[in-house]
């Protein structure tokens, strides 16, 4: 057996293959999408197309209509590149996760301190997971109630449109010429 296929050489290029090493931004304030493309290893197309998909990749655009990305964009591009290529991710569950990520944990409901004390210290008290509950069966209930509505219309029966009277008004020939004198 050579080295090249022996199972601990064989797991050590696979695990050098899936990980990833985010690239060295330049010092500089904006940069083109041509220079962020490279910089993630993607084509420019890729990165609009992550625009409309990612709220949180938003470059600005100059007087001419050209995308200027700042520091905090390219970074974003790097991530999502990363959760998407190098993860595994797909394109709702990396933006879930650079949600999620975003979110400070003291604004997340259910992240509160946890206090010293027994078992039931750290459980969540019932009352405020019952709320959360409560006000998901009220959201899908109004889903639902709305999507009976749409259901309702379009099982209709389908009224025959009105029928238009002519605008013309149909002329009598007195004489069988065209212009009467």
């Amino acid at each position: 057996m050579d080295a090249v296929s022996s199972p601990t050489t064989m797991a050590t290029q696979l695990s050098r293959k899936h990980a990833y090493e985010p690239p060295a931004i330049p010092d500089r304030l904006y940069f083109k999408i041509g220079d962020v493309a490279r910089l993630c290893g993607v084509e420019t197309y890729v990165l609009r197309f992550w625009e409309s998909q990612f709220p949180q990749l938003k470059p600005n655009k100059s007087g001419t209509g050209q995308r200027l990305y700042r520091r905090r964009d390219v970074e974003m591009a790097l991530e999502i590149k990363r959760l998407v290529h190098a993860e595994g991710y797909t394109l709702a569950g990396a933006r879930a996760a650079l949600e999620q990520g975003q979110r400070s944990p003291s604004s997340r409901p259910d992240s509160r301190p946890v206090p010293l004390g027994g078992p039931q210290a750290i459980l969540p008290s019932a009352a405020g997971q019952n709320n959360r509950l409560d006000a998901v069966a009220a959201a899908v209930g109004r889903a639902r109630a709305e999507l009976r509505e749409i259901a309702a219309l379009l099982g209709a029966p389908a009224q025959p449109p009105a029928r238009r009277r002519s605008r013309l008004a149909t002329l009598r020939a007195v004489s069988g010429s065209l212009f009467p004198s």
